[in-house]
C-alpha cells in the first residue's frame, strides 16, 4: 500500500528562523521580492533572481522560505497590508464600495497580485483581517453567512475582472510604446472607413455619438451597477433596503 504524503505545512504556522547572525531578514527578502515582482512580473521571480538582488547566497534564502511558493505566501500578505481598510459604516453599500475601491488599488500597486488571488484564498494574517472586514459589512445586509460569503467573492471577483482590463491596457503601452490616444489616432483611417461603410450601424453610433469614459468611471458604474443587484437580490420585494 502507497504511502500518503502529507500536505507541507503552511508558512503561517512555522516558527521563523532568527539567526544569531542576523543578515538578511524575511521583511527585506520580502521587500525585494515585491519590487521584481512589481516591476518586471512573477515570471521574473525566482530564489536565484532574489538572491542576486540580495547579493546573497540562494541556500541562505531557504534558511528563511521554504521555496518560491512560501515567498508568494509572504508577498501576497504583505502587499495586502500597505493600505488599512476604511471603518465600517453599517451601510452596506457604502462598505462594500469601500472594500472594492480599497481592492482595486491594491491590484493596481501590485500588478501580480490579481492572478494569485484569483486561484487560491490568501491565508495570512492580514489577508484574513480583510476578508473578515468585507464579510462584517456584507453582514449589514444579510445575516446568512453562505449569503454574505458569496456577495464578497462577487464583489472580488467583479474588481478582479475590471482590474485586469486596466492593467491590460498599461501592459499595451509598455509592449508598443504608445498610449491609448496614440494607438486611436494609428487606428483612426480603418475606423473612419468602418464607419463610413455603414456596414455596422451601432458601431458607428459608439464611434461618433458615445462617450469615452475613463477607467475611473467604468469601474465606479459598474460596481454601482454591481451594488444595486445586490440589493435587489438579497432585499424583500416591496421591503425596505438593510442599511
Amino acid at each position: 500500500m502507497a504511502e500518503e504524503k502529507s500536505a507541507p505545512a503552511l508558512v503561517w504556522s512555522k516558527e521563523r528562523h532568527a539567526p544569531k547572525r542576523q543578515v538578511l531578514s524575511i521583511e527585506r527578502i520580502v521587500e525585494v521580492s515585491i519590487g521584481i515582482a512589481d516591476a518586471e512580473g512573477l515570471d521574473a521571480l525566482s530564489m536565484r533572481r532574489v538572491a542576486g538582488d540580495l547579493r546573497s547566497g540562494t541556500t541562505s534564502l531557504y534558511r528563511y522560505v521554504a521555496g518560491r511558493d512560501e515567498l508568494l505566501e509572504l508577498m501576497i500578505d504583505t502587499a495586502r497590508a500597505v493600505a488599512a481598510p476604511k471603518p465600517l459604516t453599517g451601510n452596506w453599500r457604502t462598505d462594500l464600495a469601500d472594500v472594492a475601491r480599497g481592492q482595486r488599488a491594491a491590484l493596481l500597486r501590485h500588478p501580480w497580485l490579481g492572478s494569485v488571488l484569483a486561484t487560491r484564498p490568501a491565508l495570512g494574517p492580514n489577508s484574513l483581517r480583510q476578508m473578515d472586514h468585507a464579510l462584517v459589512a456584507a453582514g449589514a445586509v444579510t445575516e446568512d453567512i453562505t449569503l454574505a460569503s458569496d456577495v464578497v467573492s462577487l464583489v472580488f471577483d467583479y474588481v478582479i475582472g475590471v482590474v485586469s482590463r486596466e492593467l491590460a491596457e498599461q501592459e499595451a503601452q509598455r509592449r508598443t510604446g504608445m498610449t491609448e490616444e496614440q494607438w486611436r489616432d494609428s487606428v483612426s483611417p480603418y475606423i473612419h472607413r468602418i464607419v463610413e461603410s455603414g456596414a455596422y450601424p451601432q458601431f458607428a453610433r459608439r464611434v461618433v455619438e458615445a462617450e469615452d469614459h475613463g477607467f475611473d468611471y467604468s469601474f465606479e458604474f459598474g460596481l454601482a451597477c454591481l451594488l444595486d443587484g445586490i440589493g435587489s437580490r438579497t432585499c424583500p420585494p416591496g421591503g425596505p433596503e438593510r442599511r
